[in-house]
């Protein structure tokens, strides 16, 4: 099972809860409502642990209100890698990697098309202004690259992530 199906699980069971306490004032619940929640239980967590697993991927989702273009560093077995360009409109999600996430840490440089400004780090990566996929990271400038600092992605070594960027001006939001 995996983490995610655990979590629906956990869920189901909560909803359950709920529906057994909710069902009718202490004075008038009766055991056939409480057979009735936990039969409806049942079928909930059925639902849940008969569904397909989840896909595991490295989703970002732009929680701000401008529209933003992302790129993605990261290491594979051959070395360092540069994506580049995903265009998220405000408030939407985009899967940047598919599958199993194969490293524990991951870059991500983002671009604020409507009010300016960038979401950067320490991480210098190569980049371009057109799509891109950049094997390596030094001497960016010299192969005919832009050089942008990333800001690096801990997942934990967990085999889905998702990324949530924010603007700068709410509590917890990325470095800008």
């Amino acid at each position: 099972m995996t983490a995610e199906s655990s979590w629906l699980a956990d869920w189901a069971c909560r909803q359950a809860r709920r529906l057994s306490v909710r069902r009718a004032p202490r004075s008038n619940r009766r055991s056939g409502s409480r057979r009735l929640s936990w039969s409806s239980a049942l079928v909930v967590l059925t639902i849940v642990l008969a569904a397909p697993a989840a896909h595991a991927d490295l989703r970002l989702c732009n929680l701000t209100t401008s529209r933003v273009g992302i790129a993605l560093g990261y290491r594979d077995a051959q070395g360092w890698v540069t994506e580049g360009w995903w265009n998220l409109n405000p408030r939407a999600c985009e899967t940047l990697l598919k599958g199993d996430l194969a490293a524990r840490y991951y870059y991500i440089y983002g671009v604020d098309y409507d009010r300016g400004g960038e979401w950067s780090g320490r991480a210098f990566m190569c980049t371009k202004d057109r799509e891109f996929t950049i094997r390596g990271v030094e001497d960016c400038l010299a192969r005919g690259f832009d050089r942008q600092g990333f800001f690096e992605i801990d997942t934990g070594e967990q085999k889905h992530w998702t990324i949530q960027l924010t603007d700068p001006n709410r509590p917890g939001a990325a470095s800008r």
